[in-house]
């Protein structure tokens, strides 16, 4: 029987969908509120890359079988130097076997793991899933929290203990509460090819692959694929004085995709997608009985693929908290979520996203050979590779939140 009180979760994309999970299975009674009502089959390009250190979350919700049989499992990933077609360097995630039981990555689109996490939560008691509604306004008291929210000229006023806003980048939530979203935007727009040509089979790059380059860097990685037969995205910055139009166009997909191979062409070809990018942090994570997580806390550019997985450790951190306060909106460790999760973006994620940014677009000749250089050196270096492997998944970031009081 449930004794927890109720969690409402605004936004049931995979940071969400999780945390709703993980309520539920500690005993709390849910409401998912999602104003989306196609989420669970939402496949636009977004973060892609689960990490050793979210895998062993996903592994703890028992839902790793079903998530690695949409996804594929990758050990490596790749440097390039991208003028010079040549491998700078190949990082093995196996040197993490002695450290975690999920030493490599894993590339699959992150509505699948929402698709999951629905499949699980809607077996469970006392959890209410609300797809297509939208969250109007939130108000909050010593004794708990209301949520009105609404689906065309349907209303509801819910009721719960605490809210977990876990609803994206334009957060309602975070309006509502009036938080500061400190940061910048890149001048600069990332655009996204989507396409069925296999780089790996025509180049020998790994599955997940970075091009520094001073004038065009490119990342590229691959999915699973809704069919399971795989899909190569191809994601580049866009100038910044240049149109939706003209990044979106045939001539500019065309001269990205022969710049990395002469036989990836158009016809291959099956989504186009640009996007603003953003680093910025909350100024606060928690107001009350409300809190965020994920990218309504937290956004960085998509370089690493840091931001999803930090998100899902928010999630994870912020019910295991709510668990051990029981109902006392007063509880000290309240604020222990805040310290640990902003201390860890910021030091980890948006230092992190930050620096694989700059070392792929390194216009100046003596710093980019040195950047590139130092790759190699962590690459020919089993013990400097481990320390390197580390930080870019995350593992050391869990252990930096544990030991902030």
């Amino acid at each position: 029987m449930h004794n927890r009180g109720r969690v409402i979760v605004v936004g049931a994309g995979p940071v969400g969908a999780v945390a709703a999970l993980a309520a539920a299975r500690r005993g709390f009674a849910v409401t998912l509120v999602e104003r989306n009502a196609e989420v669970e089959f939402d496949a636009a390009p977004r973060a892609a890359t689960f990490h050793p250190s979210t895998l062993e979350i996903l592994d703890g919700l028992a839902i790793m079988p079903d998530f690695l049989s949409v996804g594929l499992v990758c050990r490596y990933f790749d440097f390039w130097d991208r003028p010079g077609h040549a491998l700078v360097a190949r990082m093995d995630h196996d040197v993490l076997r002695d450290v975690t039981q999920f030493p490599y990555v894993v590339q699959t689109e992150q509505h699948k793991l929402v698709r999951i996490a629905l499949e699980r939560l809607r077996k469970l008691p006392d959890v209410e899933i609300l797809l297509g509604w939208q969250v109007d306004s939130i108000s909050q008291d010593e004794t708990g929290v209301t949520v009105r929210a609404a689906n065309g000229t349907a209303e509801r006023h819910i009721t719960g203990s605490w809210l977990l806003g876990c609803d994206g980048g334009r957060s309602t939530v975070r309006k509502q509460l009036d938080i500061e979203f400190e940061g910048y935007t890149w001048p600069e727009r990332f655009a996204v090819l989507t396409t069925r040509f296999d780089f790996a089979a025509a180049m020998g790059c790994s599955e997940r692959s970075y091009f520094a380059d001073p004038d065009q860097w490119v990342n590229l990685f691959k999915v699973a694929g809704d069919d399971l037969r795989g899909r190569w995205r191809v994601v580049f910055a866009a100038p910044a004085d240049s149109s939706d139009e003209e990044v979106l166009s045939d001539a500019s997909a065309k001269e990205c995709l022969a710049g990395l191979h002469p036989d990836a062409g158009l016809g291959d070809l099956v989504h186009r997608n640009l996007y603003n990018v953003h680093q910025r942090v909350a100024k606060r994570f928690r107001a009350g009985r409300v809190f965020l997580a994920g990218d309504a806390a937290h956004v960085n550019n998509p370089i690493g693929g840091l931001g999803l997985n930090c998100g899902i450790h928010d999630a994870m951190e912020l019910v295991g908290t709510l668990e051990q306060a029981g109902d006392d909106a007063g509880a000290p460790l309240l604020d222990r979520y805040e310290r640990r999760r902003r201390t860890v973006n910021i030091e980890f994620v948006q230092q992190q996203t930050v620096d694989n940014k700059q070392r792929l677009e390194e216009k100046d000749p003596a710093k980019r050979r040195e950047r590139l250089d130092a790759l190699r050196a962590i690459a020919d270096d089993e013990t400097r590779q481990l320390a390197f492997l580390r930080r870019t998944s995350l593992l050391d970031g869990v252990q930096r939140a544990q030991a902030i009081d």
